[in-house]
């Protein structure tokens, strides 16, 4: 697989990241990506509450349910999986 997706309907394509996390403490945070929105499809399904995803290594990260650590910060699962993701706007 290629590091990177790009979207082709716009005139000068847009490079998305092989990963992207929508934490601020995160190396893989990217918040000109984020304002503009990212769809991300996992096994052809389409999720809107992913927190992460890689491309090269095929998951996802979702959060579960309520949960929280200790520090206070939202437990989340990894689905693994086919991943595909574009850019909403």
């Amino acid at each position: 697989m290629t590091d990177t997706q790009s979207d082709t309907t716009e005139s000068a394509p847009i490079q998305l990241p092989d990963r992207l996390s929508v934490d601020q403490m995160s190396p893989y945070y990217n918040p000109d990506l984020l304002v503009r929105g990212v769809g991300v499809k996992i096994n052809g399904v389409e999720k809107t509450n992913v927190e992460e995803y890689c491309i090269s290594e095929g998951w996802v990260r979702v959060p579960a349910g309520k949960a929280r650590d200790r520090k206070g910060n939202q437990l989340t699962l990894k689905i693994k999986g086919d991943v595909e993701v574009w850019l909403k706007g």
